[in-house]
């Protein structure tokens, strides 16, 4: 039996921390994110998923605001379909939407 080709799903990581503490670390939470999201990805790459190399990271900026940087590219993006999912790290745990 032959079975279809898995559509490619351009994959996005967002990655943020609301404080400034740390982000001068070597290997800091954004860091961290951006591992477990990578892994993540790599685990569907059966499923067609595929890393897009664009970094959306905001340090230092709290969710409480839509007005990040990195997310308003993000979002520009999705809006322009050059992202398909978008994979975030929350409280450890790697969620894709």
């Amino acid at each position: 039996m032959e079975h279809a080709k898995s559509r490619t799903r351009h994959c996005a990581i967002y990655t943020r921390k609301s404080s400034e503490e740390g982000l001068e670390q070597d290997f800091n939470s954004l860091h961290a994110q951006r591992e477990a999201c990578e892994a993540f990805i790599k685990g569907q790459t059966g499923e067609g998923w595929r890393l897009i190399k664009t970094a959306y990271d905001d340090g230092g900026l709290s969710g409480g605001t839509m007005e990040r940087p990195a997310l308003l590219r993000l979002l520009e993006d999705i809006r322009r379909r050059r992202v398909d999912v978008v994979v975030v790290a929350v409280d450890n745990t790697v969620v894709d939407n």
